[in-house]
């Protein structure tokens, strides 16, 4: 008896998702949310055993939603289904609790494969992904400064490259403007940069925003 919601702001991937996970007889419910706050309030809503999350929604960062997931429903799982490369985003969000991270180009295969093992409680990484953890234990040089972040510290990053005032951030994730600004200023110190400006640049050169 399985319940999965499908959190995506695009129809057409909610609907090809759906089809994939229908062929799945201990799914028993698939529901659908079309936006950050329709996840919400839909999981206010129901016990859902899985969220398959698109890490970009238009109204509430996928981030966020993970944190709330993880923070007043521990028993829900999430599976974040991303377009954005692994190599920007998947670590961090394996660092916020995520139960697996895949691309949305992967296979229907192995998006089934993926949901069984994180309804299972493993985590699931691709081989992709796995060269990606296994460079970090090699201390490879090369990854992207961003890697460098703790997990609040990119959720706070992420919001400042789209443009956000720190007083805006503060009130959205219940901070001081005191707080807020300390992890700005690491943030900068951490991947050498000065400016907001330099946040963003750098964001929508790595493909973290669009």
């Amino acid at each position: 008896m399985t319940r999965i919601l499908i959190a995506d702001d695009h129809a057409m991937v909610r609907a090809g998702l759906r089809q994939f996970l229908e062929d799945d007889r201990s799914i028993t419910e698939i529901g659908e949310a079309a936006s950050g706050n329709e996840t919400l309030d839909k999981l206010r809503a129901g016990n859902w055993d899985l969220v398959i999350l698109d890490i970009n929604m238009p109204d509430r960062s996928g981030l966020d939603i993970l944190r709330y997931v993880r923070a007043s429903y521990p028993d829900t799982k999430v599976l974040v289904l991303s377009g954005f490369p692994e190599r920007q985003y998947a670590i961090n969000v394996l660092k916020a609790g995520a139960g697996g991270y895949l691309p949305k180009e992967c296979s229907p295969e192995e998006l089934l494969k993926a949901t069984r093992a994180v309804l299972q409680g493993r985590r699931y990484v691709s081989a992709n992904l796995a060269e990606l953890l296994l460079s970090d234990l090699d201390g490879d040089s090369d990854q992207p400064l961003h890697r460098r972040l703790s997990e609040r510290e990119f959720q706070i990053f992420c919001k400042l490259a789209a443009g956000r005032a720190v007083s805006s951030i503060a009130d959205e994730l219940c901070l001081s403007v005191k707080t807020v600004s300390t992890y700005r200023t690491r943030i900068l110190e951490k991947m050498s940069l000065s400016t907001n400006a330099d946040i963003t640049t750098y964001a929508l050169r790595n493909g973290i925003i669009q």
